[in-house]
């Protein structure tokens, strides 16, 4: 059992290795003035840790963790193992990834190894033995943190033999992968191991990396594949902390949106933490975050690390205007609401060099206390001293869940089907965006979870239903649970070969619905619906819907299938399942999830007040704290639910009726 994190953090990355020594002591003074009590350390330095192989100067690093030590700071640990130094690469060039395109790359960058790499993996696991065995013993090292934002795919002759061996686990024999992979088609059948090679430009994908795809199966495989083996380089890293602190929690961390190449449900296992990077554009709307942070909370279920975010400005987005008065207090505040246990920044210094420069951070160029952004900072200090004894360990309680799958994602826009406009992410969000807009707590799940625990379970566009998966849904409808899909649900199986006998293949019963075929939509195109009294617009797809037991809920009121079902819903046992045949337009949508919620009898935490967000996190002895988030930059009005009977924890006294732009109230009951 590890050692769980006992404080709530609030730091972020620091490189004092890039300042001289004498300079490190004000750095922390500043720190301490904005209530700082966190730092990760030793993220990028393995060139400077190590000149050569098997050479080793831990010195400044000592110094590092002795000044930060002796200054009560909670340290997370860097391995140092996700950039790669000069030395590696001229010893060793086959560390270096090859690329879709086939070119082997050079010494640059990060993110710039390849997994399957013999030499990178030894180097790397002999670095972090090194390490864990020389700090091991540090009570200030809170956590230790492997590599870096794992990502990128490797085409490498490594990657070709390890897949080979990886393929012959998964499928035993050359008659079940032929039968997986569909390769009768277009001749591809394969007669010996050796005659697989990896899906890259030169062979069996085409067009920009991920989009298109000839062998489904195969590429499907070789993202699976490329996932597993970053997972197990991770492994490597952690057991070898572990041999020498088997009891400090270990993590890497996750980034940005949902990254494609990286299965974060499969990996969650492995974290004894979930840990994430969080860096939304200036016109991202508010519910996107939101996703995310959800998402991150449901993957063990449990409270993450905002590991990284920005005080001020983002250098590497193509425009990053500067936040708004209260907008940095806001935003952090919340991941907090979504579950975070911690705020964390990229980063406490800003660099004089390098690409991240203009990136912001606590302590500016200007090299002052005396700026706004720092103001800011200082004013959040507070409010985390305020709260993090009171919110640490507390949790999110939802009882709709929005299904977000790995090999969906991988599936759906690998599809050489009727539109390439399947965007997974933007698709999920349509229905994120219902829920949020209506202060719906949602747990993201993944297509494993216990669905029991929900009222509602809602999993758009599951085109890839795996097996077992039909049986579990059925069962949770049949014991009283509501369901929710959507066109191109249940149209293949895990290897992307379809199901036969009609659409959505093994849902049909569940759904008590066929599909015949399906309309595809150029964009600005769409289909007339009739739902209720309502007529909205279809867009994307509209499935050509055959009801066998369904109840019609709305109808298309436009090309050759006007007055054939575009929504239907089964009463299948205690429980209901929708099925949604088209892209609704958000007025539509918002009509038929009424319906939804009416009938899962689901409601949100506030009636009142749209754009406003509203959360709740739950402490173990039944405390609740209401998050109320004015998340713009106009003011707003207060939810009347809380006008009465209600104080700030973080002013003790009652909300105003009136909401200033960026205001954020953490609530709880008087009594």
């Amino acid at each position: 059992m590890k050692t769980p994190i006992k404080d709530f953090l609030y730091g972020g990355d620091y490189n004092p290795d890039q300042w001289p020594q004498e300079s490190w002591g004000e750095d922390i003074q500043v720190f301490k003035q904005a209530k700082i009590n966190s730092a990760t350390i030793n993220v990028f330095s393995w060139a400077a840790l190590s000149p050569a192989e098997g050479e080793y100067d831990f010195s400044k690093l000592d110094a590092i963790v002795d000044e930060l030590s002796a200054a009560d700071f909670k340290i997370i640990m860097g391995t140092s193992t996700a950039a790669m130094p000069a030395w590696l690469f001229k010893k060793y060039p086959e560390v270096g990834r090859v690329d879709y395109q086939g070119r082997r790359h050079v010494f640059g960058q990060r993110h710039n190894f390849c997994p399957t790499a013999p030499a990178y993996r030894r180097l790397a696991a002999d670095l972090v033995d090194h390490l864990a065995a020389r700090y091991a013993d540090n009570p200030h090292i809170v956590a230790w943190h492997v590599n870096n934002e794992y990502g990128g795919t490797c085409y490498c002759e490594h990657c070709q033999q390890a897949f080979r061996g990886w393929l012959k686990d998964r499928y035993q024999t050359l008659d079940r992968l032929n039968a997986a992979w569909a390769t009768s088609v277009w001749s591809h059948q394969i007669y010996h191991w050796d005659e697989i090679v990896v899906p890259n430009e030169l062979g069996d994908a085409w067009g920009p990396e991920g989009s298109h795809t000839i062998v489904a199966g195969l590429s499907l495989d070789y993202l699976r594949f490329q996932s597993a083996m970053m997972q197990d380089e991770y492994r490597l890293e952690k057991t070898t902390i572990e041999a020498h602190d088997p009891q400090t929690p270990v993590f890497t961390n996750f980034h940005s949106t949902p990254n494609k190449l990286i299965d974060y449900q499969a990996w969650a296992k492995d974290q004894d933490v979930i840990a994430y990077d969080s860096y939304p554009a200036y016109d991202t709307p508010a519910y996107q975050p939101a996703f995310l942070y959800d998402l991150m909370r449901s993957l063990k279920h449990q409270p993450f690390l905002l590991m990284e975010s920005t005080p001020s400005q983002v250098n590497w987005q193509p425009y990053s205007p500067l936040k708004r008065p209260g907008q940095m207090r806001a935003t952090e505040l919340q991941a907090v609401a979504h579950g975070a246990d911690s705020v964390q920044f990229f980063q406490l210094k800003q660099a004089r060099g390098g690409s991240e420069k203009f990136h912001g951070a606590v302590i500016s160029h200007a090299q002052t206390t005396k700026t706004r952004a720092f103001n800011d900072l200082e004013k959040l200090g507070d409010d985390l001293e305020k709260l993090g004894p009171q919110l640490l360990g507390s949790t999110n309680q939802a009882k709709v869940a929005l299904v977000f799958d790995w090999a969906n994602y991988w599936a759906l826009e690998y599809v050489a089907g009727i539109t390439q406009d399947l965007d997974y992410c933007q698709l999920i969000l349509d229905y994120y965006r219902q829920f949020y807009d209506r202060n719906v707590p949602v747990d993201v799940i993944s297509v494993d979870d216990d669905f029991s625990q929900y009222d509602l379970v809602v999993a758009p566009y599951l085109y890839l239903v795996k097996p077992g998966l039909a049986d579990r849904l059925t069962a949770y409808v049949k014991g009283g649970g509501h369901f929710l899909t959507t066109m191109m649900a249940g149209m293949v199986d895990e290897n992307d070969n379809v199901y036969l006998g009609g659409y959505p293949g093994p849902l049909k019963e569940l759904l008590g619905i066929w599909v015949e075929e399906s309309d595809a939509f150029p964009p600005a195109q769409e289909v007339k619906v009739a739902l209720g009294q309502q007529t909205t617009a279809g867009s994307l797809l509209a499935d050509l819907i055959h009801p066998e037991g369904a109840e019609v809920v709305a109808t298309y009121a436009s090309e050759f299938y006007a007055g054939t079902a575009a929504v239907t819903k089964h009463q299948l046992g205690q429980g209901t399942a929708w099925y949604v045949g088209t892209r609704l337009a958000p007025a539509g949508l918002s009509a038929l999830i009424d319906q939804v919620l009416a009938a899962a009898k689901v409601t949100g935490l506030t009636a009142d007040q749209p754009g406003v967000e509203v959360t709740k996190r739950v402490q173990k002895d039944g405390q609740s704290y209401y998050f109320v988030l004015n998340l713009t930059n106009q003011s707003a009005s207060l939810p009347k639910e809380f006008a009465q009977g209600y104080v700030d924890c973080l002013t003790n006294q009652a909300p105003a009726a009136r909401l200033a732009p960026w205001a954020a109230l953490v609530l709880k009951k008087t009594n």
